[in-house]
């Protein structure tokens, strides 16, 4: 017996930025009260990047002293995607920053993030994973997570 499955209706939110188009990706992706959001980077609204690491003649990262500056930029990001679909970073429940460097990352991530959720402990769940490398040589770190959003009571 074959189940028939009706497709997922799907709200999209994109930069317009380049890579999208040459990966073939939507930034966010809200799926019922859910958002599912890609990968940011630290990148202004033109798509450049912004506090970049110098890189050295390998093309890797010669320092991780940007990482703060990358962080906050990226949280930005987060933020203006999650209000396209009418939320906040207190939507968030769960976050994973993926970084080149945990210890630079852990020196600055408790007072970017409490920062960026305006709480001393952000509520919710999140993990710091250490990676060889990201998308852009350029880029110490990328936060993806998930938001979920709660219905307004009527009255």
């Amino acid at each position: 017996m074959t189940e028939h499955f009706k497709s997922l209706e799907k709200n999209t939110a994109y930069w317009g930025v380049p890579w999208e188009e040459a990966y073939g990706y939507a930034q966010a992706v809200q799926v019922g009260n859910e958002i599912y959001v890609s990968g940011q980077l630290s990148h202004d609204s033109n798509g450049n990047l912004i506090a970049p690491a110098e890189l050295d003649q390998n093309g890797k990262p010669r320092d991780f002293s940007t990482m703060e500056a990358q962080m906050r930029a990226t949280y930005e990001n987060l933020a203006t995607l999650l209000g396209r679909f009418g939320a906040t970073l207190d939507n968030v429940v769960e976050e994973t920053l993926y970084v080149l460097d945990v210890d630079a990352a852990f020196a600055v991530a408790g007072k970017v993030r409490k920062a960026a959720y305006g709480a001393e402990r952000p509520q919710c769940a999140s993990n710091l994973i250490g990676v060889s490398r990201l998308a852009m040589p350029p880029q110490l770190i990328e936060i993806a997570c998930k938001a979920v959003l709660v219905p307004k009571a009527t009255a």
